[in-house]
């Protein structure tokens, strides 16, 4: 099963940020400590997550993903585009059920690349502030801007404010359309059955004779 390669959009820049969100040169310093925690895992585990009792981990003959690049573009690839496993996986060339494989096994892995980098999302305030050699009143500036800076100035009457996401929708009344009764014990929903009418053929027939 053919599938999208690293080596297909390395010589296009480009597109590749487009895939990955980072450079050609940002994923060349990610490959060493990625690859690094990679290999650490698998030292330990194997593929479907069983512990490694037996031979060392090893690239199999058509294995999907059978360089550290590939593996890094893969994780990196899924992490934008955050696509159904079984999207990723034809992306790759391989299963649903593989493709489940690889991301939990790649996933620890960059997110140790990231630690190794000082490049790891930060998980508080205070992390955020440590880093990035501020206090924590200012790492918040950075995240939530103030409440007035980042709120429009009101330009509607106070008394019938406008909704953001649905500027034309009205209020929220009572509907006007009927309402069926479910609490009755049938709702009639048929027509009424046509009558037949009481005349006799006989004398439809001395009707029709007459004209």
């Amino acid at each position: 099963m053919a599938g999208i390669r690293f080596t297909d959009l390395q010589a296009r820049p480009t597109e590749f940020l487009d895939f990955t969100s980072v450079t050609l040169d940002e994923f060349q310093q990610l490959v060493p400590p990625f690859e690094a925690a990679f290999q650490a895992h698998m030292v330990a585990w194997r593929l479907d997550g069983k512990p490694r009792t037996a031979r060392q981990f090893s690239v199999y003959k058509n294995c999907p993903l059978p360089t550290p690049e590939e593996r890094l573009f893969f994780i990196l690839t899924y992490l934008k585009t955050y696509s159904l496993q079984v999207v990723q996986g034809r992306l790759f060339g391989m299963g649903q059920s593989k493709a489940n494989q690889w991301i939990h096994v790649l996933l620890p892995a960059l997110l140790a690349a990231l630690r190794t980098l000082g490049a790891a999302p930060a998980r508080s305030l205070t992390a955020l502030a440590q880093r990035l050699g501020v206090s924590e009143a200012d790492a918040a500036m950075v995240v939530a801007p103030l409440t007035e800076e980042a709120t429009p100035v009101a330009t509607t009457p106070a008394t019938a404010p406008a909704s953001p996401l649905l500027p034309m929708t009205g209020r929220n009344g009572v509907s006007s359309v009927p309402k069926t009764l479910l609490n009755r014990r049938h709702v009639i929903a048929a027509r009424k059955r046509t009558t037949p009418s009481k005349m006799s053929c006989s004398s439809m027939l001395s009707s029709s004779s007459s004209f």
